[in-house]
């Protein structure tokens, strides 16, 4: 058969070189998730949510079969997430994951749907520089690849941010080409999915800035439709209206420029400052150079830059006082340094344009005459140089890649394994009466134990502020007795929390030496990771302390005395 006559001029169309550049990112991009996701055999890195996720994911799915949707969730009574006020506010996330579980292992459907969302997500990113026709966007892809090692470990949890990058790229892009009604169903899917639809009001906000100073006009259409669809997104919500109020509770506790009624999860706290720069050099370095690129003069070619200015900025605020904004500001910095550098790169600007316009109608005589030899060979010094400053800057990303993405898969290596608190979990699961309240001593621990033991339910789960909310004073003796601060825990735990075992990882030793010398407890499981005891019926008096002996010759160990 003979090939088409056209087909090399296919090959070398404009299309056809980005479907290269599209599919070779997408392979690149998933390829490096795949390798982090799987640097560690459990769900998620150095955070336990994903253990709830994917299990409630399957619980809504199996709901569904059964036509009791949505499920009663019963495992944290004493919080604002009891069986009357639970709000899901991941729904459509917990959707997106429940294909995944339909193949049993939920541990392989948290990780495979993990590796799969985040790399989407970085995906789209590098889509929109490749749809905007940003030149050498294979380096910047190895930009937003290389932006920041806390940005590459956060993306990897198997939680909802991934999809918030997706829906601001997709509503940035409607913004860019001014199509305004795709906004309604884009936040109503949003404000369904993940609660940081605050993000994209956020930008249709600096959009409509954008507008008004480089078209002098009020854009009002697109904020319209975002604060319609978000709205209708959360009001055509089967927990309606109870979600308005964990919204707001969310609100009032986090955002706050003083510290926390409560102690909350790390991804509320800051970086290290020093630390977090160091970890996300190109982030940074993307900001300056987006900042010192940036022509504001410019006004009728500077809207998309200015917005990823204004927009980029406002994400890097946040995480300097909120480290889980980590996974949305570093590739949003590397998009405008993107924005702000092409006309440099397309030659459209030089020096010469930063002239008035009178100046240069005064130089055009010189700029039209015939280039002479000496000019070509300026122009072919110039782009030589700007070959080498290209591999420079290549060689450096590739090898701040290269020791990112070691520090991270170090990172996802050194989390708890899989099975971790099984043992511990199984044992109430197998020993205990279902339905009975079990005392966790750290919030962050009920992930796993919902995950491997559903027929009983704890004290603190998902975020302490939820037990904050509901009873102030019972979180603060939580705190107290968990912390150690209560010399004889026993009976406020059984009185006030109405639990009679004990679930404690190994590390609270405060709360474990003031349990041991109280007498009301027993150890009824122990392993390595995790220690479950139970409250007697009648406190025990410890026995005596042995004197210590002076005999300095006797090498035998003392024999116990034991009640």
């Amino acid at each position: 058969m003979k090939p088409s006559p056209h087909l090399p001029g296919v090959l070398k169309s404009e299309s056809a070189l980005r479907a290269v550049q599209l599919c070779a990112g997408a392979i690149a991009i998933g390829l490096i998730f795949w390798q982090l996701q799987f640097s560690t055999s459990a769900i998620c890195c150095g955070d336990f949510d994903g253990y709830y996720h994917i299990k409630w994911s399957r619980l809504l799915w199996e709901s569904l079969r059964n036509h009791s949707f949505p499920p009663p969730f019963t495992w944290l009574p004493l919080t604002t997430l009891d069986p009357r006020h639970y709000v899901d506010h991941h729904l459509l996330f917990h959707f997106f994951q429940m294909p995944f579980t339909w193949f049993g292992d939920l541990r392989l459907a948290a990780k495979i749907s993990a590796a799969i969302f985040a790399s989407v997500a970085l995906f789209s990113c590098y889509w929109f520089l490749v749809r905007y026709r940003i030149r050498y966007s294979l380096v910047w892809l190895l930009a937003l690849l290389a932006c920041s090692a806390p940005f590459l470990y956060r993306l990897n949890m198997a939680k909802a941010p991934p999809f918030a990058i997706i829906y601001l790229v997709i509503g940035i892009h409607l913004l860019f080409t001014k199509k305004y009604w795709p906004l309604l169903p884009l936040s109503f899917i949003f404000g369904l999915t993940y609660d940081m639809f605050v993000l994209l009001i956020l930008a249709v906000f600096i959009w409509t800035a954008v507008i008004g100073w480089t078209e002098h006009r009020f854009e009002w259409r697109p904020i319209a439709w975002v604060l319609l669809g978000t709205t209708a997104g959360l009001i055509i919500n089967p927990y309606f209206p109870t979600n308005l109020h964990l919204f707001y509770e969310h609100l009032k506790t986090k955002l706050k420029p003083s510290d926390f009624s409560t102690k909350v999860g790390q991804e509320w706290y800051s970086y290290p400052i020093w630390d977090f720069t160091i970890k996300s050099v190109v982030a940074c370095i993307a900001m300056i150079v987006g900042y010192v690129a940036f022509d504001p003069a410019d006004r009728k070619r500077a809207h998309h830059s200015l917005f990823f200015l204004l927009f980029s900025t406002a994400l890097m605020i946040m995480t300097v006082r909120w480290r889980r904004i980590a996974e949305y500001w570093p590739p949003f910095a590397v998009m405008f340094s993107a924005f702000a550098l092409q006309p440099w790169l397309q030659g459209t600007r030089s020096t010469l344009t930063r002239l008035s316009t009178d100046i240069l109608d005064e130089l055009q005589p010189f700029l039209d005459r015939p280039t002479s030899r000496t000019t070509a060979d300026a122009v072919e010094l110039k782009a030589l140089w700007r070959t080498i400053a290209l591999a420079a800057v290549t060689v450096c990303l590739g090898v701040i890649l290269f020791f990112n993405l070691r520090a991270t898969i170090n990172d996802i290596a050194g989390s708890e394994p899989h099975d971790y608190y099984r043992g511990g979990a199984q044992w109430l699961h197998a020993n205990l009466q279902p339905g009975q309240i079990v005392f966790n001593t750290d919030w962050d621990d009920f992930p796993r134990l919902f995950y491997y033991d559903l027929s009983h339910t704890y004290v603190s789960g998902l975020d302490p502020t939820y037990l904050y909310d509901k009873d102030p004073a019972l979180s603060q003796l939580y705190d107290r007795i968990t912390l150690g601060e209560e010399e004889d825990p026993g009976p406020l735990i059984r009185d006030r929390f109405g639990a009679r075992y004990v679930f404690t990882d190994n590390s609270h030793q405060d709360f474990f030496d003031n349990a041991q010398a109280s007498g009301w407890f027993e150890i009824v499981y122990e392993d390595k990771e995790c220690t479950v005891l139970h409250i007697r019926d009648q406190k025990v008096e410890p026995p005596p302390e042995q004197p210590e002996t002076s005999d300095a010759g006797n090498d035998e160990p003392q024999q116990e005395n034991r009640p």
